[in-house]
């Protein structure tokens, strides 16, 4: 970690103040070190040596959600999540308190598959433990098969080109139907697909707990796996992997993978209109979609295409999910929820759409009475399950 570069870097911060606007713990609790601006001064303090770690210190660096809000904010151009992340791994041995997640976190990203089986044998014995113990906020249903039990590359007979798929956790072990109706779209407009063998996590999870060699070690694991294909892009379904992939890889280990990105931005100019189905739907904006790689139009383009009528609203709030966030900071966690859930289900829109497995996970558990769908979903039952649908 370069400790010289981040210290570099903050000595630019002038306390304007901008990174507070948008920062949604801050919003929650109006206290300066709840805030993107008061962190930045707390973390220059700790890497000048002006400033030792503490209890206090850690809840006032970890309580970030790392959502990128801030990260267009500053005038100067200060990488702020970065900064979080280089203060996380100065303090996370004095960080007791996220102990046992961070055990978990490099259990779970060294044997993925082994934690799925033990976490699927036990979901009804040790995952209300851990819930109980609120190291989880949720018990979620696993499947019987992770996604990539399948074979690795799909041919098509008219092959229009070649894309891979970066799975990622979620999708792998949590939403293996989102990787299936992935597959299903990708074929049927003609594209052949690849699932490399060797895919680990991308690391965002350890990062986020200060364990940032590790992210590094799967950081070029996954870059020497993926740069090496021949393929038009590499997709994803999770937000949070391709801002990893693309934006936070180069700053690990000196290069990203250029062709990652979601499949909105792929798809955005592949699908064409189709009849309306006359139902009235509702977008909800990924943080790291809509701040960290500035997606925001081509989901609700792609929306509209499908023949739904989406209602306007603002619902640019962050959910709460976070990743790890989540499970550390249960209650501001939940009041986010509360607020972007209430502003989805004051639409009356008969759906609810998104485009991160984080965020239907957890908008899941307060919108209860209409369906809260990946837009992958939406795109399959619009051009693979309708007769009039077509693609360009």
């Amino acid at each position: 970690m370069d400790k010289t570069f981040s210290l570099d870097s903050l000595s630019h911060c002038v306390r304007c103040g901008s990174c507070k606007a948008p920062c949604p713990t801050y919003d929650n609790d109006p206290s300066e070190g709840m805030g993107a601006r008061g962190r930045l001064v707390l973390i220059r303090s700790l890497l000048s040596g002006d400033l030792k770690p503490s209890a206090a210190l850690n809840e006032r660096i970890f309580s970030c959600i790392l959502c990128s809000a801030c990260s267009g904010a500053c005038p100067l151009g200060i990488d702020i999540p970065e900064a979080i992340y280089h203060a996380r791994a100065v303090l996370k041995e004095s960080d007791k308190k996220r102990k046992l997640l961070r055990s978990l976190a490099k259990f779970s990203a060294k044997w993925p598959d082994m934690s799925f089986k033990i976490m699927k044998m036990s979901q009804h014995l040790f995952l209300p433990l851990l819930a109980r113990k609120g190291i989880i906020p949720f018990r979620p249903d696993f499947p019987d098969t992770p996604f990539r039990h399948i074979e690795q590359v799909h041919s098509v007979r008219k092959k229009r080109g070649r894309v891979a798929i970066f799975t990622g956790c979620s999708i792998n072990y949590l939403f293996p139907s989102l990787g299936e109706s992935l597959m299903n779209i990708l074929r049927s407009i003609g594209y052949e697909v690849i699932l490399p063998k060797g895919e680990t996590c991308c690391g965002s999870p350890l990062r986020a707990l200060g364990l940032e060699d590790e992210a590094i070690a799967h950081a070029r694991k996954n870059y020497q796996i993926f740069s090496k294909l021949k393929v038009e892009a590499i997709l994803s379904l999770c937000p949070t992997c391709s801002l990893t992939l693309k934006s936070e890889y180069p700053k690990l280990i000196g290069h990203g993978l250029e062709k990652a990105m979601d499949i909105s931005a792929f798809f955005s100019d592949k699908l064409d209109y189709t009849e309306p189905i006359r139902k009235t739907a509702v977008y909800h904006d990924p943080c790291h979609l809509a701040h960290g790689l500035g997606i925001k139009k081509e989901p609700r383009e792609i929306i509209r295409k499908a023949g739904f009528d989406l209602l306007d609203a603002d619902t640019s709030e962050c959910c709460g999910f976070g990743g790890v966030f989540c499970s550390s900071y249960r209650e501001i966690s939940q009041n986010l929820l509360r607020t972007s859930a209430k502003k989805l289900l004051d639409t009356q829109a008969e759906a609810v759409v998104t485009s991160c497995p984080g965020c239907m996970l957890h908008l899941g558990q307060q919108v209860t009475d209409r369906p809260v769908l990946h837009l992958v979903e939406l795109i399959e039952e619009a051009y693979c399950q309708r007769p009039s649908g077509k693609q360009k």
